[in-house]
């Protein structure tokens, strides 16, 4: 319900924090039956693409026009690559390299985290995989040591790979250890629980549903509030040179 204006919405310098409440649904080329909820994109000044895919029964989504990744959150979606078919549940998860023909279709609703970002070659590594998964055979790893907020790793590390996309979970009153800044931007969808987040100077109170885009060098912290584990689903690109490619 629309409350004169107010949302916990917000637009800061190198962020945003967007709530369900403000959030457009939006066609895409190659979606049939499957609304888009674009999050993050070049015009925020991201440098990749993340949105939100909402399944109707029967809905299909096409090939994009760069490397991606989905991520299922609710429902069950068919994905065809590579001459294989695979059925991914809720955390189920792929990764199609740029240029590999796919289709992601939906029996019944559902609904999924797309990312999409230009890939960018890097002299002398491979060309990169298709990869499918799901989250419960990854196994979990301590940040830093602290067994209360537990990373997992939903894509190869390594330099055929561009962008890195993870989970995070929290324990009820866990937290980073310091206030991160650093050169890698991040598409964080929150899965679960809730919290305070702080981007640049403010702290904003954050929960499942809410999508936070930080550009490099965006001053950022978490910390779980609650009574229940916080949870995200997070991207940040990785494993290239700041400078790029460099000169043609």
């Amino acid at each position: 319900m629309q409350h004169l204006g107010s949302t916990r919405s917000r637009r800061g310098p190198g962020h945003l924090l967007q709530t369900p409440d403000t959030f457009i649904r939006s066609p895409l080329p190659g979606a049939n039956g499957v609304d888009a909820i674009i999050h993050a994109a070049p015009q925020l000044g991201a440098q990749f693409t993340q949105f939100t895919a909402e399944f109707a029964a029967g809905g299909s989504l096409g090939t994009a026009p760069a490397q991606r990744f989905l991520y299922v959150i609710e429902g069950e979606i068919e994905l065809t690559a590579g001459g294989k078919q695979h059925r991914l549940a809720p955390g189920g998860f792929a990764y199609l390299p740029q240029g590999v023909a796919h289709s992601f279709h939906s029996p019944g609703k559902a609904r999924a985290s797309v990312i999409d970002k230009f890939y960018e070659p890097l002299a002398g590594a491979a060309a990169p995989e298709i990869v499918v998964g799901n989250e419960s055979a990854v196994t979990p790893v301590a940040l830093m040591g602290d067994e209360g907020l537990r990373v997992c790793s939903l894509m190869p590390d390594g330099p055929p790979y561009d962008f890195a996309v993870n989970t995070m979970t929290y324990d009820p009153g866990a937290s980073l250890s310091l206030v991160e800044i650093h050169v890698m931007e991040h598409g964080l969808l929150m899965l679960e629980g809730g919290g305070i987040y702080r981007l640049g100077d403010e702290w904003y109170p954050v929960q499942a549903g809410d999508f936070i885009w930080m550009g490099a060098y965006c001053p950022q912290w978490f910390g779980a509030l609650g009574k229940k584990a916080a949870k995200y689903l997070i991207y940040k690109d990785w494993h290239r040179h700041p400078l790029g490619a460099g000169p043609k």
